[in-house]
């Protein structure tokens, strides 16, 4: 039997995935819908597969698949969801994911995506491909101009949308504050800008930052 757990705050959701998922023999399916459940679940019993919604008011799918690895670093983890995830793909490749599956998948192709996984396969879209270990990401300014953001530039602009100050991205990134303030500038300069609002709000409309933090 291959336990399954499914988080989704939008219990309709969980429970019509669920369902799709049960017509599966083998499948032992359970839904919650707070996240805040999850961790002490994880802890008392170990599921083959747990399928996350990115987008949770409590905690992101992101913080949450962070202390499902933390108590089961081998635990397998589809990310499930309506968003676009491209701009946080690498961060989400990095933390051990196991795949990703759009919400508007058919049942048949969420089945085959679960035992995919379940038998040792990671799923990626292949749109996302491309991005894979893509380390910088290159945008139009709306005056023409192509600018190149690295991935560090990204790692500090995510840190400064947290609304984090200097001292504690310098902490987080193994960096000094003086570099921190110098991959700002170099932002800034980039994207045009003068403020931290404004570089937050530039690199949302040009898809820097996604709309859900990670």
């Amino acid at each position: 039997m291959i336990n399954i757990l499914i988080v989704d705050d939008h219990q309709l959701v969980g429970e019509g995935t669920k369902q799709m998922l049960a017509s599966e023999p083998e499948f032992n399916v359970k839904v919650v819908v707070s996240s805040q459940e999850v961790k002490e679940l994880a802890k008392d019993e170990r599921y083959d597969l747990y399928i996350i919604d990115l987008n949770m008011p409590e905690k992101n799918g992101l913080q949450l698949s962070t202390e499902i690895l933390s108590i089961d670093p081998n635990a397998k983890i589809l990310i499930y969801t309506g968003l676009d995830i491209s701009p946080y793909f690498n961060h989400l490749i990095d933390l051990g994911v196991s795949g990703f599956i759009s919400k508007t998948y058919t049942k048949e192709q969420l089945i085959r995506s679960v035992w995919s996984i379940t038998e040792g396969f990671s799923l990626i879209p292949t749109e996302l491909i491309s991005q894979l270990r893509q380390t910088d990401s290159e945008v139009q300014l709306k005056d023409g101009k192509t600018i190149s953001i690295t991935d560090v530039e990204k790692k500090v602009m995510f840190q400064v949308a947290e609304g984090l100050r200097n001292d504690d991205i310098a902490v987080n990134l193994s960096m000094s504050k003086r570099n921190v303030e110098r991959y700002l500038t170099d932002l800034f300069k980039k994207l045009q800008v003068s403020s931290r609002q404004e570089a937050i709000k530039k690199g949302r409309k040009l898809g820097l930052i996604p709309e859900v933090l990670i």
